[in-house]
This record gives structure tokens, sequence and C-alpha cells, in this order.
């Protein structure tokens, strides 16, 4: 085993960024916290920002005629309505047409002249984006600048087009500054119409870019209360709402492509959705319809090319990816955008590969120099991670990218304390305000949830392989997705990095990070045996099947919820599970689904075919030819003797969840009537224990629990029966039983740490130091800081001779800084003594001393310590 502490590199602020400010220039050590987009797949923001689509204003000249015409797709009608018509915004308008549909040479030609000849004009602000679309930054720059030389903008119309042109060129540059000056010119066109539709979508838009969500919304809605059929707004509104929302996201989406059945952006995004979800059948035809209305829109081609690519057909992705770069020979683009996707697809080693491409083609890329330093922490190679991070350092800090690049060099700077710990193909890193503890606890049970997962598969691990653990849940957040936040997720795996919170991340209670660490070192395997190719319905199912086969009290708190959700038909398909982690009201649930697929797959099949299931994905097949070659069935088949299954599993469970309506002040004769008319109700006899334990009828209160509990035995946290059990009994003095209800309780609400050290408070009396030694090791493995239950463990390992457990017990309490160290020190050596590791002992007991020179026992153990053939 090898310690080393790494190198810590000063300066930077010890917080992270936070995208709730006014967009403005802020200076650079104004950071504070950010809230996550989702929790594990994340929608990537839209590729390239272009100018206004379309939108109406009801008016009736032929300018307002050819918005409508292009805010509703009709791209080729706007030559027709804008006949005859030679005014710069007739121009602009005709050239924007030309865009949409990808004649990039007539639109440039139609401008050139007039963005010459007046070149504060929308047809010079036109074409500016062209040459930003294009890759010709520098003159993109030089007629965005000239664009913002018009001064005292007169007229809505006016400051509009300098908030374009500035936002466009804060893109190019990444320069906080010309956000700010978007955002005062997307202001003072608020102040001319506060509602106007146009000036909310685009400047809803804005908030986007710069992760202000709250006030994108809010923009969008406005847009929208104006104008309901605001397509820009409306697919602005769909960005916003798949945080959170996603049914009404993909509602919101429809609305849009209905609106304009030939908006480009709209169709990628669709893309975007049906690929994280794996239905690539559906991102291709969205695909398609894009490059159908504009054959030669790059992100279009960019996502066509990574289709392929996932599909693992790399000629052609690298023949799609040549015919990009002859449009735009600086379109880094596609990689980045290729690499994006297949870290979404878990492949993070190739996602590293191909974006150090995008950064090879246009070495200004700051996004991809961004994604570049993300991409290489998940291979765990934080070196080469800062060095990209490094060169993205540039982008403006207030920016998604630029916040994901300032927080994981933030991430990155707290890691540089942590102390590392080699253990074969183990490489932890803790605190070094936790590793004294974590190292006695989180080690050995990773190794030993490593060697069982690699003997259950047949398949050993890669290495090395990283496990960072965090006292901090946001640093833990940011090291796993570069933003704060995240606050249902404990822990994630990339299949060679694995983090987590550390017990102390959380109040002790929240979670069992034992629990946790067990569940992502089953990823390690399964994601490494599938060369990272696995969906995640079958990763995240295989690793809570695990839990519960590693403990009886893992896995298993979503039991009564999913016995619910079954009877209200709110499962998903099987089909259809990988949408299910999308949308935070069903995640928890699909977790636990998709788990109880496993396990059905596992018993029906047996686990040799299982794990031909989980290789087969490495070879690049889907769900369904998985299923084929590993079980010889289909998927329907499977989800008809899947669904039997649960109706036969859960059918108890569903009957002790029955129960007649009452209300609570239903009497207590009334309610035992009730119990006796349904003796198979689980709630009628918890309500019957209570109506009994509050008229004092202890002994038929504990047996009404006794019942409910027999009935569903899964019930946890304020219906465990057993946790009321321990009430009614410890208020009538029946010490003995609400000990045994407690024992109980902690079978199942196996985080309970309260409950755990009143347990300890029970048995302590009773003399019986095989069940307290019991209730010990709850307490810790919940808590592994708590210095009582520790040294308690220490004690009575000494007094079974079992130094080993003693010293580590010891150490433990020790590293946990305790008020009083000289006691702790003592314990310690007295440990080492027993073990026969009397220079440790000696150790100990002069620290002990150095703390309380006139210590006894500390005096009387180092005299025995250091006298010749001393125990």
């Amino acid at each position: 085993m090898r310690v080393s502490m790494l190198h810590r590199q000063p300066g930077r602020p010890r917080s992270y960024t936070d995208p709730t400010m006014e967009v403005a220039a802020k200076p650079r050590s104004v950071w504070r916290l950010l809230t996550l987009r989702r929790v594990l797949l994340v929608l990537a923001p839209l590729l390239v920002f272009g100018t206004l689509l379309a939108q109406t204003r009801g008016g009736s000249t032929p300018a307002d005629e050819a918005l409508r015409a292009l805010n509703s797709g009709r791209y080729d009608e706007v030559e027709t309505i804008l006949a005859g018509q030679n005014d710069v915004r007739s121009i602009a308008l005709r050239a924007r047409a030309h865009v949409e549909r990808g004649r990039y040479a007539e639109a440039e030609k139609l401008l050139a002249g007039p963005a010459k000849a007046q070149p504060t004009s929308d047809a010079a602000l036109e074409l500016g984006l062209l040459q930003k679309l294009l890759g010709r930054r520098a003159e993109a720059t030089r007629t965005l600048e000239r664009v913002l030389e018009l001064e005292e903008p007169g007229s809505l119309a006016e400051s509009l087009r300098l908030a374009r042109a500035a936002h466009a060129l804060a893109l190019l540059t990444s320069d906080a500054e010309i956000f700010q000056e978007s955002n005062s010119h997307f202001r003072n066109a608020n102040q001319l119409a506060p509602n106007d539709a146009v000036v909310n979508a685009e400047w809803g838009w804005l908030f986007l870019e710069k992760a202000q969500r709250v006030e994108a919304k809010q923009s969008f809605e406005i847009a929208l209360k104006s104008d309901e059929g605001n397509a820009l707004a409306q697919l602005g509104l769909a960005r916003v709402l798949f945080e959170e929302e996603p049914p009404e996201a993909k509602a919101m989406l429809e609305r849009a492509l209905k609106t304009n059945p030939n908006f480009v952006r709209a169709h990628l995004v669709a893309a975007e959705v049906a690929l994280d979800e794996r239905r690539r059948d559906e991102a291709k035809a969205s695909i398609d319809a894009a490059l159908e209305v504009n054959p030669n829109h790059l992100e279009a081609r960019a996502l066509r090319a990574t289709s392929a690519w996932l599909e693992g057909n790399e000629a052609e992705f690298e023949r799609l990816a040549k015919e990009i770069l002859q449009l735009n020979p600086t379109y880094g683009e596609v990689y980045r955008i290729a690499g994006d996707h297949a870290a979404r697809n878990y492949r993070f080693d190739e996602a590293v590969g191909l974006t150090r491409r995008a950064v090879s083609v246009d070495p200004e890329n700051i996004r991809a120099h961004g994604e570049l330093g993300l991409h290489l922490m998940r291979t765990g190679d934080e070196a080469a991670a800062r060095t990209s991070l490094e060169k993205a350092d540039q982008a403006d800090p207030f920016v998604e990218s630029g916040l994901l690049t300032r927080n994981l060099l933030v991430a990155l700077d707290e890691l540089d304390k942590f102390e590392t710990i080699t253990d074969g193909k183990l490489v932890f890193k803790f605190h070094p305000n936790e590793v004294g503890v974590m190292r006695e606890y989180a080690i050995p049970l990773a190794k030993e949830s490593l060697a069982a997962l690699e003997k259950s598969y047949q398949f050993e691990a890669q290495g090395p392989i990283l496990v960072e653990m965090f006292p901090r849940h946001d640093d833990f957040a940011v090291r796993t997705l570069g933003l704060p936040g995240m606050i249902g997720a404990l822990g994630a795996c990339f299949g060679r990095v694995v983090t987590l919170d550390s017990p102390r991340a959380r109040p002790p209670g929240d979670f069992n990070w034992g629990e946790t660490l067990w569940h992502e070192m089953a990823h390690v395997i399964t994601l490494q045996m599938s060369n990272n190719r696995l969906p995640r319905w079958l990763s995240e199912g295989t690793s809570v099947f695990e839990e519960r086969r590693a403990r009886p009290e893992w896995g298993r708190e979503m039991d009564v919820p999913f016995a619910q959700a079954l009877q209200e038909d709110k499962l998903l398909e099987l089909a259809d599970l990988n949408e299910g982690f999308s949308d935070p009201r069903l995640i928890s649930l699909t977790y636990y689904q998709s788990s109880l697929v496993v396990e059905h797959l596992i018993e029906t099949y047996g686990e040799p075919r299982f794990h031909q299931f989980v290789r087969a994905y490495g070879k690049g097949l889907e769900t369904e030819e998985a299923v084929k070659e590993a079980f010889g069935v289909s998927l329907d088949q499977i989800q008809t003797a899947f669904d039997a299954r649960l109706e036969k599993q859960y059918a108890p469970v569903h009957r002790a969840l029955a129960r007649p309506e009452t209300k609570e002040s239903t009497s207590l004769e009334d309610v035992k009537a009730l119990a006796a008319a349904n003796p198979g109700s689980f709630g009628i006899h918890m309500q019957l224990g209570i109506k009994l334990s509050e008229a004092g009828e202890t002994a038929a209160a504990i047996q009404a629990f006794e019942k409910a509990a027999e009935l569903l035995p899964q019930a946890t946290g304020e219906s465990n029966p057993h946790a009321m059990i321990a009430a009614v009994a410890l208020k009538a003095g029946d010490t003995a039983r609400a000990t045994r209800a407690m024992e109980d309780q902690l079978k199942i609400d196996h985080s309970d740490v309260e409950t755990a050290r009143k347990l300890v408070s029970l048995i302590e009396p009773m003399g019986d130091k095989a069940r307290l030694e019991a209730a010990y090791r709850r307490v810790v493995d919940i808590d592994p800081f708590d210095a009582r239950a520790q040294a308690g463990l220490g004690r009575l390992a000494l007094e079974r001779k079992d130094a080993q457990t003693a010293v580590r017990a010891f150490r433990s309490a020790l590293a946990t800084n305790p008020p009083d160290r000289a006691t702790a020190h003592t314990d310690l050596a007295e440990a080492h003594l027993a073990a026969g590791q009397r220079d440790e002992a000696r150790t100990q007991a002069l620290a002990a001393l150095e703390i309380a020179p006139s210590f006894a026992r500390a005096q009387d153990l180092l005299l025995k310590i250091i006298a010749p053939g001393g125990a």
C-alpha cells in the first residue's frame, strides 16, 4: 500500500459559479452556487445560436408578411412575397430565407453590397451571422463590430439589431463585457416594448446561454403570451422544461414543430433527446427532416455523422466529417458533438479521442477544450484535464461552458488537498480530514465488493480504478458533471472512475454510503464488460440488484412505492425504460423497476446467459438484438413474462395495501370492527395500533403493529410497524420488547442512525456483549465518524481478544478528533500492544502523555510497554 499527498495549487477561489446573477461583466472572484440541470444524462445546449428565425408582429407590409412566412417555415415563399422590394430589411429577410435552406452563397451575394453600403443595417447583421456560421471568424468579428458602431439606437428594431449583433460577437470572443452589452440592448428594447414577443424570445435565449433558466423561462412565457405561435419561444421554453418536466417539454417541442415544420433547430433538439434515450431510428428521422430543409446545416450534418459513429459505422462517420470540413474547415464541432454523445453513452475514452480531434481542427474552440477536460477527468487523467481546462479558462465564466470550466478547475484545486492511497488496482482519494476514518472502511469494502463482483461475473476489471469521496456534496457534483447541485445523486461511475459522497456529505442517516459504494463498483464491472456500451436501465438495474445481493437490507427502499405504482399502472414498458431516467418524477421508480428486470432475467435464464446479455452490447448490439442473442426470445416475450412475474410477486403487497376509507376521528371500536372485517389490510392494522396505543392498551397495540408487520414486512420509514412497536414499548417501560423492535426496524431502515444509537443505549445496561457489538456495528456502518460507537466497538473487540478489529476501531475513533484525545490515544495504544505492535503502542502512549502528562492509565500502559517482558 502506497500513500502520497497530492500537490496543492494555490490561488483559485474556493466556491462555484452562480448563473442566477444578473447578466453582467463580473470579477472572476464573484462565485456562488449553481443548480444542476438534471441527475444522470444531460441534454446538451443548442450547438449553434443563430439569429431570430422569424417572428410576427401583425404588420401588413411585405416584410411583415415575409417574417410570418419565416416563422412558419415557408422559406421558399419569402422571395415571392418580397418580389420588387429592394430595401435593406427585405434584402436581409431574403438572405435569411436562403440561409435557412442552406443556400449560403446566394445569401452572401445578396448581402455583400448592402452590408458594405450600410454597415450598421440588418443586412450587415445577417452577413456577420453568416460569416460566423461558415467559420470565418475574423470577417464575422469585423462585420459585427461595425454593426455595433451604431450610436444612440432610436427604435425598437435598432435596439434589437444591436442586441443580436453583440450576442453573436460575444459567442465568437467569449467576452463577458460584450455579453453585458447584448443584455443592455435587450433591456433597452424591452423598455420600448415590454411584452414584445420578438424581444422576449431572443432575450430568453441569451439567458439560456448564461445558464439563467428562471429568467429564460419568464422571457419565453411573456413572448408566448403575446404570440402563442412564436416558434423560437416555444423551442426555448421546451429547452427549459427539459430540466424538470420532460413530458411537458416534449409537448412544447412538438408545438414548435407544428408552428414551423421546417424549424431545423427544433428538429435537432428532438434528435438530441432521441439519441439520449437510445431511440436512434427516431433521432435519424429528425436529423433527416432537418437536412431536408437545409442540406448544408453543419450541426445537422454533425449529428448525422454522430449517429453513424454511435452505430459503429466509423467509416461513414469519417466520410461525413470530411464533407463537413469541406464546407467549413474550422468546424471542429463535428468531433466535439460526437465526443459529447460518446460521453453521454459512457464511452469516455473515445470521447477524449474525438474531442482532441475537435481542438486539433479548431484550437480556438473554448467549449471543446472545456469538455475535453471533463472527459479526461472521467477517465481519471486529472493532470491532462487541468491542462485542457486551463486552455478553456479564457472563456466568459458566466456562460454555461465557462461555468463548467471554472467549476472543474476549482474541483481539481480541492482534489489537490486530498490524500491518495493505492491498494492494488484501486486508487483512493480522501479529504485529509476524513482519510483516517475512511481508509479503514471504504478501502476494505471496495476490495470486498470488487472481489465478489469479479467472481460472480467471471470478469477481471481493468485498473487503475480511481475512487474519490467528497465530504461536500457540491464537490462531488462538480467533479462528476461540472456543476453543483445534483441533490438526488449520491455516486457516479465512469468505468474506471468512481465518485461519491462521503458519510459526512449529508446528515448522518440520510443515506448509506456503503450501499452507494457497492452500487458504483457494480457499475465498474458491467460498464467494462460491455465496453461502456450498456444502456442506462441495464447498468443501473444491475447495480441496484447487486446491492440487494450483497446485503439483504440494501436496495429495497422503493419496494412499497413500486408496488403502488404497479397497481396504478404507472410503470414504463421495458422498451421505454431509458426514458424514465430523464424524468425526475419517474427516476426512482425506474431504478427499482430496472433492478427487478435484472432479477427476473437472472432467475429465469441463469447467470451465464445474463452475462452474455451484458457482453452483447459490447459488440454493438442494441436491446432487441441482445435479448434475442442471449435469451433466444424477443423483448415482447420478456415483457409478457415480466408482467406476469410482477402480478404474482406483488399480489400480497397489493392485498395488504387495500383498505376501506377511514378518518383520523374514526373511533377505536369502529377501527376494531374494520380490522376484523379486513384482516389483510396493513393500513387498518396500523391505524388500530395507533388507536390502541392512544387508549393505553399497550399489549393490544403491539399485537396490531405485529400483524401489520406480518402483512407488509417491507414497510419503511414512518410506516415501519417495528418503529411503532418500539415507541409503544418504550412508553410502557418494556425495554426488552423495544430493543427487539428496533433490531427488526434496522433490518429494513438500514440508514436510520438515530434508531441505531438508541438501540446501543438500550442494550448497554443488559450486559449482552454480542447484541451490543452488533448494535455498535450498525452505527459505525452508517456513520463511521461516530467516535463513541467506534470506541465501544474497540473495547468489545479487546474483550474478545480481537486485537486487529480493536486497532481499526480505536484508530478510527482517534481520527474523528474526539474531545478526549488522551483517552483515544491510550485506547489505541492498548490495542496495538494486544496486537503485539509494541512500537506503535509506545508512540500512542507517549502521544497521550503529551496531552495529559499525569494521565495514570497512559503512564501505567507505557511502563507495561517498555518493561522487559511486559505483556
